[in-house]
């Protein structure tokens, strides 16, 4: 019943910008904490940055950190990743990840189909 989408992804120049959206949809009580992945071929999946919902703490992969900004619209059940001063290394499928309490008493993990993205140098 619930459903994670994410958006934004595509092909950029080293240097450039783009902003990824992961939209949670379906039968929500409360969506506690969103993380970014990436995963690229050949490496291991890697925690990009995670966001707790309410209070906004936010934590970064040392890679990312200072180019990357994740942030939320509770109101609207969404995630964003700003991405900046892109990498050809940044090259990978990004994946939104969330803690979702669907129930009083079920709380789980639900996760995006994923979306591309392309640096190219």
């Amino acid at each position: 019943q619930v459903q994670l989408v994410e958006s934004g992804g595509g092909l950029v120049q080293a240097g450039g910008s783009l902003r990824l959206s992961c939209a949670a949809s379906g039968s929500i009580l409360t969506i506690n904490a969103v993380a970014w992945y990436r995963q690229a071929p050949g490496k291991q999946r890697e925690l990009v940055a995670s966001i707790i919902s309410r209070g906004g703490t936010t934590n970064y992969a040392g890679s990312v950190k200072g180019r990357f900004t994740i942030s939320r619209d509770n109101a609207k059940n969404t995630v964003y990743l700003q991405m900046n001063s892109l990498k050809p290394e940044d090259t990978a499928v990004y994946l939104c990840n969330a803690n979702i309490r669907t129930t009083v008493t079920l709380t789980e993990n639900y996760w995006g189909q994923g979306t591309q993205v392309t640096v190219s140098s």
